[in-house]
């Protein structure tokens, strides 16, 4: 396992953090300074030491939960409460599995699995996530048309959304269902501006093959690791 994946599942940081305290020197592995991140580390024979305190790997943990809007995709905020406290039973330190913003709401993972967080992460996984977005006045056909053909959000970065649909949902033509792989933060927002409109509410319906159908807002579910698989690889509901 490399070394900042290691940190993270044994609940250092985020693996992104974690490479920030393998370069201050922190680290050692068999009693040597390592400064190199994806260091190969053998989880069964080597020690690793954090500030010369031994390491250990934590237990895997798996939630899905129905975020809340007004809650942050954080493990601390000094201003808004954080989804992590949404499950006060968690054992370890847990890292959500990409992000919504503040106000936005639906599916979201939590999980100390550094490795199960980058299959899901990596555009080569193909992972589509469904969003409904209402917009704040009805989006008409030609609209409807330009958004499917995509914006370019960033300089050179043009995004295509898989799919947008009206859905049929009060108020008439102002529910859409969007589609998108790429998960740029707050791509869905973003390309709703783009097309002309305001999002006044966004939840996050599905990830993968993973459905948001039962849970209800702030509630959680503890899975293994096979049944989140199962659930966004192959079908499920939640």
């Amino acid at each position: 396992m490399r070394l900042n994946a290691f940190l993270a599942s044994c609940g250092v940081a985020s693996r992104r953090k974690a490479e920030n305290v393998i370069l201050s020197g922190r680290v050692q592995v068999n009693g040597k300074i390592v400064l190199a991140p994806f260091f190969q580390v053998d989880t069964e024979n080597d020690t690793v030491t954090l500030d010369r305190r031994p390491l250990t790997l934590s237990e895997h943990e798996y939630y899905v939960i129905n975020k809340p809007a007004g809650y942050v995709c954080a493990v601390s905020d000094k201003y808004d409460p954080v989804v992590v406290d949404l499950i006060p039973e968690r054992k370890g330190r847990l890292y959500p599995v990409g992000r919504l913003d503040r106000e936005s709401e639906g599916l979201l993972i939590l999980t100390n699995d550094g490795d199960f967080t980058q299959s899901i992460l990596h555009p080569s996984k193909q992972i589509h996530k469904e969003y409904e977005a209402l917009l704040n006045i009805p989006i008409n056909a030609k609209q409807l048309s330009r958004w499917r053909r995509g914006f370019e959000l960033e300089e050179g970065h043009h995004v295509i959304p898989v799919s947008v649909n009206v859905m049929e949902r009060e108020p008439e033509n102002q529910w859409v269902s969007v589609v998108i792989i790429e998960g740029m933060k707050r791509e869905v927002r973003l390309m709703a501006r783009e097309a002309g409109f305001r999002v006044e509410r966004l939840i996050r319906r599905r990830i993968g093959n993973m459905i948001l159908e039962s849970l209800g807002t702030g509630e959680h579910v503890s899975l293994s690791f096979s049944e989140l698989y199962t659930k966004i690889f192959e079908s499920g509901k939640v």
